[in-house]
């Protein structure tokens, strides 16, 4: 095995629309934190091309989970999606990232915000114990284009199932009309008023921590428009009210 990686082997690859999929994999690497990400590759010629992914998987789940979107034009992902049960595929051994609850500060409510797959950490975040024992709500956003790319709603059902006073679910659809999402994006929302009368909650400094993955446009969109609300980028030597994953 090239120095740097482990070898895994591929459990099943699911395909969830035109472009997303979901990847698991049996992979012997280090403890992580949910919210962390994995490097995940393939040899093409005589390199190995590797990129970060976040686990869907709760540090609990032994099988590893990596959701990705297709992109157009890219070696790594055009070989992903061939992938076979028993595959070999090489997997970076050290977890990294700072997409995590120890990084956070406490708060009355906690909001996940995520466009695509950037709604993979927040899911293995979501199935630990520890963001119920330190929050009172919980919001989860969950922004797509379309209704078939609004993945995962088997695991969002359960954790609202499993934790119904706390929960708040609240899915985006842009580009579709539905009964049951806001046809909007994220920004949009917080200047009108519509994300948080539908969350039944206000974001404000005192209360809200807020965790933004996904699309670097809604990421930076966003963060301008908490910002000029009062609230900050959440930084160690200067606490604030924003936490952004920029693996991107």
């Amino acid at each position: 095995m090239a120095q740097g990686w482990i070898e895994g082997r591929v459990i099943e690859l699911k395909q969830w629309s035109e472009r997303l999929y979901s990847l698991r994999v049996d992979a012997d690497i280090a403890p992580f934190e949910a919210g962390q990400f994995a490097k995940i590759g393939l040899s093409i010629g005589d390199e190995i091309v590797g990129r970060p992914y976040s686990m869907v998987n709760s540090p609990d789940e032994k099988t590893l989970e990596f959701y990705f979107i297709t992109v157009d034009g890219g070696p790594l992902t055009a070989l992903l999606v061939t992938l076979k049960p028993g595959d070999a595929i090489h997997v970076a051994p050290n977890p990294t990232g700072f997409l995590v609850l120890s990084e956070i500060p406490a708060a009355k409510h906690l909001w996940l915000m995520a466009t695509g797959t950037g709604v993979g950490p927040f899911l293995s975040i979501l199935k630990t114990i520890t963001p119920w024992q330190r929050f009172e709500k919980i919001v989860l956003v969950q922004a797509v284009r379309t209704v078939p790319e609004l993945t995962y709603q088997d695991t969002i059902a359960t954790i609202a199932a499993q934790h119904p006073e706390q929960f708040i679910f609240v899915p985006f659809v842009s580009r579709e009309d539905t009964d049951f999402a806001l046809r909007a994006r994220i920004p949009q929302t917080l200047v009108d008023g519509r994300l948080e009368a539908r969350a039944g909650l206000q974001i404000n400094e005192i209360d809200s921590q807020i965790m933004l993955c996904g699309n670097p446009d809604m990421v930076r969109e966003t963060t301008e428009t908490l910002n000029a609300r009062g609230l900050k980028k959440h930084r160690r030597r200067s606490p604030g009210q924003i936490t952004v994953e920029t693996y991107w």
